[in-house]
């Protein structure tokens, strides 16, 4: 299935390949590059890339490009999840995934694609397998590995790898028994110049750490479940009883997992946390412009809106921009012409504001539109579609564990667009 993948960083540098089936050159990412220049952002590289004799599929992960390499036609969502599995193994054994960390564990980082992936068709994929077959670095064992030159692969086959339950490996014992869970969503949403949501979705997952004794079996159910209408589980879930009553019964992964992510595109159902005011113009005389931006709370459901960032794209016209700032800092790159606003924590009884001139290049015809804001936000404590866990209940064990639920609320794609044009390339994705 999967031929080749090679990783790549945001410079355009490929610092990995790895190949299975067999060896392809790597002119072949030459079609990747193409694509790459096209898009304004990373993460708008179209996911499959044709070529005459190959397919590129890709996904975009801490500044890295995992991009695989396929000759015959397959489900491009499998092996976008395969490479999501790859990008998390790598995080989960080395604590990031980073380019830094891949090449200062290369070789650990071959063993486990060679451990992945058997002929270009996934085998084993599981955290709990792989930590059995390749034990994770630690400082002690690479020193005893470089002194007596044995290597991180386990010498016996993994126990979980032939029983019923391949995700949780048998005589599981903690003093501490704990299970933690992490509701995450993330708003995409357009909106236009007056605040009137013109798209919006979220994208929601569950991740959960687990650290319990033996064999539990357990059940998570919500207060409101219907909100999940179009969802996807980790293998451990026992649909039928998701489909009947809409709890989630399961035998959990030992460690860290995602338990389950879902969709929720009913626009009624997306609460937008935050409103813009704006006002960017530009003088048909002289050569010169007014910037005005003001940032307030909406729908936060009490909660405080934090790491609040919003990013313009100016016109290429633009040379620099004279502003001044209530809260926070800016930053305007006359490079790369992005005016970078970083306001912090949202005050609601001080609205932060951004106000004052930009200078154009002489001559330079005025800019047709306004240009789009772009924001970046995170919500502690919060699920904005208002998913609530009613309650965790654990079958099988005698004891009594820790339990634990977070919630957090990110936005996305979470886009202000002045003109319909703009919304038009935005939508695409």
């Amino acid at each position: 299935m999967i031929h080749s993948l090679f990783l790549i960083n945001n410079a355009g540098d490929l610092f990995l390949e790895k190949h299975w089936k067999s060896v392809i050159s790597r002119s072949i990412c030459d079609y990747f590059f193409e694509a790459r220049e096209k898009a304004v952002e990373p993460d708008n590289v179209p996911p499959v890339i044709r070529s005459p004799h190959h397919y590129l599929i890709n996904i975009y992960r801490e500044k890295i490009f995992f991009v695989s390499v396929i000759q015959t036609e397959v489900p491009p969502l499998f092996v976008i999840e395969f490479l999501h599995r790859v990008a998390e193994t790598f995080q989960d054994y080395f604590g990031e995934c980073s380019e830094t960390t891949i090449k200062d564990n290369v070789v650990i980082v071959y063993e486990l694609l060679e451990e992945m992936l058997d002929n270009g068709f996934p085998l084993a994929t599981e955290s709990n397998i792989l930590k059995e077959l390749i034990r994770p670095p630690t400082i002690l064992r690479s020193m005893v590995n470089t002194i007596t030159g044995s290597s991180n692969v386990g010498e016996t086959l993994p126990t979980g790898q032939l029983s019923s339950i391949p995700w949780r490996r048998a005589g599981v014992k903690y003093t501490n028994n704990e299970a933690y869970f992490d509701v995450v969503e993330e708003i995409d949403a357009i909106l236009d110049k007056s605040g009137t949501t013109v798209f919006a979705e979220i994208q929601g997952v569950i991740d959960a750490c687990v650290k319990l004794s033996g064999m539990p079996d357990l059940s998570l159910s919500f207060m409101n479940p219907r909100l999940l209408d179009d969802v996807s589980f980790h293998p451990c879930v026992r649909y039928k009883r998701w489909e009947s009553e809409r709890v989630i019964s399961f035998i959990p992964p030992d460690g860290n997992f995602q338990l389950m992510s879902y969709h929720i595109s009913a626009q009624n159902l997306v609460a937008i946390p935050i409103y813009v005011k704006q006002n960017i113009s530009f003088f048909e005389t002289g050569s010169s412009g007014r910037l005005d931006i003001t940032v307030g709370p909406k729908q936060t459901m009490g909660k405080t809106v934090e790491c609040l960032v919003v990013t313009v794209h100016m016109p290429k016209v633009v040379l620099s921009a004279n502003l001044n700032a209530t809260q926070g800092t800016y930053n305007y790159d006359p490079v790369t012409k992005i005016l970078l606003w970083d306001i912090g924590k949202l005050n609601p009884q001080k609205l932060p504001n951004l106000k004052g001139s930009l200078s154009l290049q002489s001559g330079a015809p005025k800019p047709e539109e306004s240009p789009s804001l772009n924001i970046d936000l995170k919500i502690q404590q919060l699920a904005i579609s208002g998913l609530k866990v009613n309650r965790l209940d654990m079958y099988g064990e005698k004891y009594k564990p820790f339990k634990g639920v977070k919630y957090v609320t990110k936005a996305g794609k979470f886009q202000f667009v002045n003109k319909m044009r703009s919304l038009c390339v935005s939508t695409s994705d």
